[in-house]
């Protein structure tokens, strides 16, 4: 059976001399000995080690209390997630093809094979309230480690072996991760460069860093830089995330689409543009592939909370039920089809597009410009939106606004992904016109919501009578689209007086 859950923990070099004290740790009621264990894992990355690259590991580990395959993948705020089978759901230099799906766009389709074997000997210490509850477990570690050698006639490289602390929350507040670091500084120990045991060992084979072109700090090409790094991690972190359907992952990553998109095109004259061109042709197609999952997820949502509230008459349950059910189809189809493109060699092509880009992203000279350039971007980007807005709200209702409101509202967030890349160089105008945007965007977004509702009520009425259900619930349901239109409009209209002025 498939497990997962999210790891919350800090890694310190060294070993703690004396044991921690319950005094100054909020909650904790007293330290408890939690007893050793001999752990004995082999690691298993592709021969450049693109998973470890990627801030993932997968390992096959026996001894403990949760032995095991356990593949770790990075999650939001520092937390990483961890998806753990039994150990006969693969074999011993094999790992389970459902934790190799989740690999893929890391490795980028390339073979998984054993780089390194730990063993562990650890003593646990657990951090309980006076509920005796699990609050933290801190764990002193001794460990030695294997690299199989790049020598034929060698079995084994030289064996690594060192002392770390980790302290791991369980139930406590993430405060405490914080607190009890206090102690280990008194005792003198700092945190592990190496984010893993397995970065620990095999750290010096990967490159020693990312390329630095010529970027003066505080330049509008320094910030541009940093803000791609940001987001080209965001989707490497994304996409096992999206691989297993987590939760709000395939908007997520939609939305870092979007994001880098955006970067380009605002800022096309920092860029060389026969590279970033095709780059982004090829993030559109991607974006269009998560576009269609996350369409029916958002109108499922939206249209099944709606049906609940409907009055009786309507039928609200048995409404809200075929909403979701349908919405859930049409999502799952979707999602399977993302997955199809995620396995391609196409989309393989485009992750190594991005590494490319922000490794050393293919500035111009005006990238050397500074404050006056950032702040020459969020002007042009304003305009654009308050133009387009101001071109829609003079239509009269009908097709030609919806769609001339759609691209007032595209243009609303590339301004408002703009401010946040150029934010570091532009300083409060970018913060004001983040502001701004979001307020154009948050009126604009619901009438759009309303407008692609309509169809979709339309057709899911249909698919009631086509069972002999009634479909009266959906034409109360397609008449409250509209229903705020006015006051949407009016919303639009006032935060545009404001962007303008």
């Amino acid at each position: 059976m498939t497990t997962v859950h999210e790891e919350n923990e800090r890694k310190y070099d060294g070993a703690l001399e004396r044991p921690l004290s319950a005094d100054g740790l909020p909650q904790v009621a007293q330290t408890v000995p939690g007893g050793t264990e001999k752990l004995d894992a082999v690691y298993f990355d592709t021969p450049d080690l693109r998973l470890l690259r990627s801030g993932i590991t997968l390992r096959r580990r026996r001894g403990g209390t949760d032995a095991g395959w356990h593949l770790k993948t990075p999650g939001s705020n520092g937390i990483r997630v961890e998806t753990r089978l039994p150990l006969d759901a693969g074999r011993k230099r094999r790992p389970p093809k459902e934790l190799v799906r989740l690999t893929r766009g890391a490795a980028r389709g390339e073979p998984l094979a054993p780089v390194a074997r730990l063993r562990t000997e650890r003593a646990i210490t657990l951090l309980v309230d006076a509920e005796r509850r699990t609050l933290a477990e801190v764990v002193r570690d001794r460990v030695s480690a294997e690299e199989p050698s790049a020598e034929p006639s060698a079995r084994r490289a030289a064996v690594t072996v060192w002392e770390e602390t980790e302290v791991e929350l369980a139930d406590g507040r993430p405060e405490l991760l914080d607190e009890v670091e206090e102690q280990l500084r008194a005792q003198g120990l700092r945190r592990s460069a190496a984010s893993s045991k397995l970065g620990r060992v095999l750290g010096d084979r990967l490159p020693d860093g990312q390329q630095q072109s010529e970027r003066p700090a505080g330049s509008v090409g320094a910030a541009l830089t940093a803000y791609l790094r940001e987001q080209v991690a965001a989707v490497r972190a994304l996409d096992p995330a999206v691989r297993h359907d987590r939760p709000d992952s395939v908007h997520q990553l939609r939305v870092t689409v979007r994001r880098i998109r955006s970067a380009l095109a605002s800022h096309r004259k920092l860029l060389d543009r026969g590279i970033t061109d095709p780059l982004d042709r090829e993030l559109r197609w991607f974006g269009k592939v998560l576009g269609r999952a996350r369409d029916a997820e958002v109108l499922g949502e939206l249209l099944g909370e709606q049906a609940a509230e409907l009055p009786a008459p309507g039928r609200p349950a048995e409404v809200s039920a075929r909403i979701t059910a349908r919405f859930g189809r049409r999502y799952r189809r979707a999602h399977r089809a993302a997955l199809e493109v995620m396995d391609s060699r196409r989309y393989f092509a485009l992750l190594d597009a991005l590494d490319g880009l922000a490794a050393d992203p293919p500035l111009t000279r005006r990238a050397k410009k500074g404050k006056a350039e950032a702040r020459r971007v969020l002007k042009k980007q304003r305009r654009r939106t308050v133009r387009r807005l101001g071109t829609a709200l003079d239509l009269p209702p009908g097709p030609d606004r919806d769609a001339a409101l759609h691209r007032a509202r595209k243009a609303a967030k590339r301004a408002r992904y703009t401010s946040e890349s150029a934010a570091p160089v532009a300083g409060k105008p970018a913060e004001r016109l983040r502001k701004n945007m979001k307020r154009i965007q948050k009126p604009l977004g619901a009438h759009q919501d309303g407008v692609v509702a309509e169809p979709a009520i339309l057709d899911t009425a249909d698919e009631a009578r086509h069972h002999d259900e009634d479909a009266f619930g959906y034409g109360l349901l397609y008449a409250a689209q509209r229903a705020g239109e006015e006051q949407q409009m009016a919303a639009a209209a006032k935060a545009r007086k404001k962007a303008k002025g």
